[in-house]
Order: C-alpha cells, then sequence, then structure tokens
C-alpha cells in the first residue's frame, strides 16, 4: 500500500469498515478481464477468519466463472464525503474501504437459510420474516477471506 499512513491494520477495526458498507463488489477472473459484480452481503468472523456471505439466482455468469476458478477478490467502501478547502482551492474525498481476496464456495441446501439469516442482520433486519419458500431456488455462497487490508481517508480536525 503506497499511503501506509491511510492503512487500518487492526483486524477489528477493519471490520468495523465491513460492517458499516452496504454493497460488496466481487472479482473473478474471466479470461483476459475481470468480472465484477456489486452484490448485498452478511458477514460473519468464523475460527478467527472474515466470511461473506452472498445470494442471487441459480444460474449466471457469476456461477460458470466460480466453478471454473473458485478464487475471488472483493471490494466494498463507504463513508464517502467531499472536502472543499476553499483556502487552498483544491478537493479531496474522505472514505473508508475494505479490498481483500478469498476462497468462494456455494453453500449447500442446509446451510442457506443460516447463510440467509446473517445477511438480514447486516441489513439490520434480522427479526423480518421474510418468505422462504424461494430458497430452494436460490444459490447461497461465501467468500472466506484469506487475505484483506483496510483503508482510511478522513479529514483532520483543526485543533
Amino acid at each position: 500500500m503506497r499511503r501506509t499512513d491511510r492503512e487500518i491494520k487492526d483486524f477489528d477495526e477493519i471490520v468495523k469498515v465491513i460492517e458499516k458498507c452496504d454493497v460488496c463488489r466481487l472479482a473473478f477472473h474471466d479470461g483476459e478481464y475481470s468480472y465484477i459484480v456489486p452484490l448485498n452481503f452478511g458477514m460473519q468472523i468464523e475460527d478467527g477468519k472474515i466470511v461473506l456471505y452472498f445470494h442471487g439466482a441459480t444460474e449466471g455468469k457469476k456461477y460458470e466463472l466460480i466453478a471454473n476458478n473458485n478464487k475471488a477478490g472483493f471490494e466494498m467502501d463507504c463513508s464517502h464525503r467531499l472536502v472543499l478547502d476553499s483556502e487552498k482551492r483544491n478537493c479531496t474525498m474522505e472514505y473508508e474501504s475494505v479490498i481483500g481476496r478469498g476462497i468462494v464456495e456455494i453453500l449447500p441446501e442446509e446451510e442457506k437459510e443460516n447463510a440467509l439469516n446473517i445477511l438480514m442482520k447486516h441489513y439490520n433486519s434480522e427479526n423480518f420474516a421474510y418468505d422462504k419458500a424461494p430458497i430452494p431456488v436460490t444459490n447461497v455462497f461465501k467468500l472466506t477471506v484469506e487475505e484483506c487490508t483496510g483503508k482510511r481517508r478522513m479529514k483532520k480536525v483543526k485543533q
């Protein structure tokens, strides 16, 4: 990371950034180019590792790519705010972000409902009684994070 002064190294701080994000972009290998898809997600810490959960239709390009190579990159960001400095006549952007990579696994039927509950919890809707009838025709998958880094740019408050 070029700007090590902005790096978030503490695991718990990285988790806090993830908790603030509402979209995770997954990048899959697709020959010469990457295939990136934005997804809603849920997060859980399992055996000291970050595990991200996703859902979608039962077929499509991402599943073809996962079948060919289940390694994926991810990115998420939040806390965006444009900061204008009239005195210096410049601007910058505040943000927090997490990027990383991991292994994707399609979940078996018996694990889907729990994973969907983790997704609902991420959006503070864990008590919503959603219709469970579509679960058998929904793919649910997880990405177990092998490595990740966090980055934060927040304007320093003048004392």
